[in-house]
């Protein structure tokens, strides 16, 4: 079936004011932050772009390093404001490209600085490994243990101040911009560790901890990689978006010749050569023929839709059939693809109760960390300890309390959660959406559009003869009614090509008229076709011609494929489910049975549909509205979550937190199960970074815990919520479909 949505750059308000926020007028900008590491990384980042003049709101998410800029209406969105913000700040940040990319960091350079740590600790290792064996034999000279220990000064120096520049230049920028990072109590302890073992060594002293400060640094890196290459894997699915769209376009000239292009200068009206297997660089329609394209990127429908002359092919779409013409009707952010990608940027970067849960936790923490720092510090020396063992203990403190977990415990699992969701064609839109349909104990389904395909069919077109429906067709195609285009395509399925008949007259409200062979031929109702239409609830079409006996043609709306099985899916995972239906009684009935639904209501008003909503909302129930976003618009709007099939309206303009597209109704169970699955997995994230804390904070002020294995602690807890983030984007849940 075809489907036409006019995208529009800002989706429109949904909701209350007070749960959704209206979006300001103006322009947005994405931005990559690299070395946004923390949670305090993350405010300050927040904090300095929200104080540039001219910007309404930014929004940072810590598990994609992508911030969002929102400037007010009268600011042109110059970048270069924002990015020196940025800078001062101490961030290095880039503004994506036209094509929605940055470049983001290797790998290859933390891998290198890795592998230098890696060879610096083995090799000090040994040589600390001899000397310690040396000493407690007492074999070992003097001056052979002060070679020893100059020897792993010659590694271990160049091999810090190389393996350690990561988190040195981060430490240096945050401290110029008058704040600390995660990385200040890293490079504090690496330097420090260094340079007293420096100093032990000039003294000829025993207490040298080379091994530990690379070691420290291994670990770092390790940590560091290993989180670097999990948040690739749950990287934005909207920023991969961009990547599908073709750079090059073939364009067919007005003389017939055929030229690549880049498709960033393609313009709509434009005429386009699209060869077999290649994706459609644009929106656009098919100018003759058909074709057969792949359309699982945006539906998540595996089989291939059939496109007709005139009909939509949407860009990143492939071709499967052979090459096409199209006309190009929207580019470059005016397409479908780019619309979804900014819908689904807005649902990641959004603040939901549990990311604000966090950012609220991790605002308290920073002055904590830093109490805490010094509270062991002070308690060390004041025991009666010497200062080297309290700064030890004070930097495990540090580096142990760091909040990355806390940080990414949320925005890695809103990531992963909305990325799966739109592989199986379903596009959250708000930022608590997840989180309230996670809650849902109770469906109600509207019927046109929903339960059914919202498309009318021709009932039992076998029981016309070729001429007949042919005649009707010849009139039919002078007529967009809904009516008219089902017998047109009940002709096009029996492969019959109708020839519209010249002059038909439209009669507002009657139907179609026309004079062939000197006989008055009509298309339309009973009454205007003076036909007997009987008791009958079914909605007809009458063909009359001339004085012979009128002719009914019965349309019938049918049920998607798979609503009767997703109604019983849901009644089986315990959700109560109802039919609420502005349509009449009879069909309601039958649509009703066929679901296996016994709650249903009949020829409901909208006022109806919200009174029953808010009557279950005071018994305790929190209702999923499933509706086609327009006349169902105050009943998803006072639903506790809501959902709308994108066939329905304007993507961007439905009342609903989540779109489904495609022809089936399964996404809803998936959306369901996906949604309790992360708010699962975002209260495990929670559970794991504050039990990290608890076992380890107290064991880092008693000094059990040594800078080393606090910063192996740390970066296990930042993987661990990351990787319990990518679980839920892979796993197979039990409710789902």
């Amino acid at each position: 079936m075809a489907r036409t949505l006019n995208v529009v750059p800002f989706p429109a308000p949904t909701k209350s004011a007070a749960s959704r926020p209206v979006p300001v007028r103006g322009r947005t900008l994405l931005f990559r932050v690299d070395n946004m590491h923390c949670g305090g990384c993350l405010r300050t980042v927040e904090q300095a772009l929200a104080a540039v003049p001219g910007v309404a709101s930014a929004r940072a998410n810590l598990s994609t390093r992508r911030v969002t800029v929102v400037t007010e209406g009268s600011n042109p969105g110059n970048t270069e404001p924002l990015l020196d913000a940025l800078r001062k700040a101490g961030y290095a940040a880039a503004e994506l490209g036209d094509d929605g990319l940055a470049d983001g960091p290797s790998d290859h350079e933390l891998v290198k600085r890795l592998a230098v740590a890696g060879f610096a600790s083995a090799n000090i290792m040994l040589l600390s490994v001899a000397v310690w064996a040396g000493r407690s034999g007492q074999e070992m000279d003097p001056s052979l243990q002060t070679l020893m220990h100059w020897l792993s000064a010659l590694i271990a120096v160049p091999a810090v101040a190389y393996a350690g520049t990561p988190f040195f230049s981060s430490a240096i920028a945050s401290l110029r911009a008058r704040s600390i990072n995660m990385d200040v109590p890293i490079s504090l302890g690496v330097v420090l560790a260094t340079g007293m073992s420096l100093y032990q060594t000039m003294q000829s002293s025993e207490q040298v901890y080379f091994d530990a400060a690379v070691s420290l640094l291994f670990f770092l890196l390790i940590g560091r990689v290993l989180d670097q290459r999990m948040r690739r894997q749950a990287t934005s699915a909207a920023e991969n978006l961009l990547g599908l769209v073709s750079p090059a376009t073939t364009i067919i000239n007005p003389d017939g010749t055929s030229q690549r292009v880049a498709t960033r200068t393609v313009t709509p009206g434009m005429r386009l050569l699209i060869a077999a297997g290649e994706r459609v660089p644009v929106d656009a329609r098919l100018a003759h023929g058909a074709a057969e394209v792949d359309e699982s990127l945006i539906s998540g429908e595996t089989v291939p839709r059939k496109v007709s002359e005139g009909e939509p092919l949407y860009c990143g779409t492939v071709n499967l059939t052979g090459p096409v013409e199209a006309i190009a009707t929207a580019c470059e952010d005016n397409t479908l693809l780019a619309e979804i990608g900014r819908l689904m940027q807005a649902a990641e970067q959004a603040r939901g109760h549990y990311v604000r849960l966090a950012d609220r936790a991790a605002r308290l923490y920073a002055p904590a960390v830093h109490i805490l720092g010094l509270v062991t510090y002070i308690g060390w020396i004041w025991t009666g300890h010497g200062w080297q063992p309290a700064l030890t203990a004070a930097i495990a403190v540090l580096i142990i309390t760091c909040p990355c977990a806390l940080a990414l415990a949320v925005p890695a699992v809103q990531v992963a959660a909305v990325g799966r969701l739109f592989k199986h064609g379903v596009i959250v839109k708000v930022p608590d959406g997840l989180e309230r349909l996670a809650e849902v104990n109770t469906v109600i389904f509207d019927k046109t559009g929903t339960l059914t395909v919202g498309e009318p069919r021709l009932e039992d077109p076998a029981s016309h003869d070729d001429a007949t429906l042919l005649l009707a067709a010849s009139l039919a195609a002078a007529s967009r009614h809904p009516y008219s285009r089902a017998v047109m395509r009940a002709c096009a399925d029996r492969g019959l090509t109708a020839v519209p008949a010249q002059e038909v007259e439209e009669i507002s409200g009657s139907g179609l008229r026309a004079v062939a062979g000197g006989q008055t031929i009509k298309l339309g109702s009973a009454a205007f076709c003076g036909a007997d239409a009987g008791a009958g609830a079914r909605p007809t079409l009458w063909l009359r011609r001339g004085s012979d006996t009128p002719v009914a043609f019965h349309f019938h709306d049918p049920l998607r494929a798979d609503a009767a099985d997703v109604s019983r899916r849901l009644r089986g995972l315990g959700y109560e489910v109802e039919l609420l239906s502005g349509d009449r009684t009879a069909i309601v009935e039958e649509a009703a049975r066929a679901c296996g639904i016994d709650r249903w209501e009949a020829e409901v008003r909208p006022d109806r549909k919200v009174a029953r909503i808010e009557e279950l909302a005071r018994a305790g129930r929190k209702v999923l509205m499933v509706g086609d976003g327009l006349n169902d618009a105050p009943a998803l709007a006072a639903g506790h979550a809501s959902m709308a099939p994108a066939s329905a309206t304007d993507i961007t303009q439905t009342s609903a937190d989540a779109v489904f597209q495609g022809a089936r109704l399964a996404p809803l169970i998936e959306t369901l199960a996906v949604a309790k699955a992360a708010r699962r997995a975002a209260e495990a994230n929670f559970a794991i970074a504050i039990a990290y804390n608890i076992a380890f904070v107290p064991l880092a002020m008693m000094g059990v815990v040594t800078p080393l294995i606090a910063a192996i602690a740390m970066s296990a807890s930042s993987i661990s919520v990351t990787a319990n983030a990518i679980w839920l984007g892979h796993r197979r849940l039990k409710d789902a479909s």
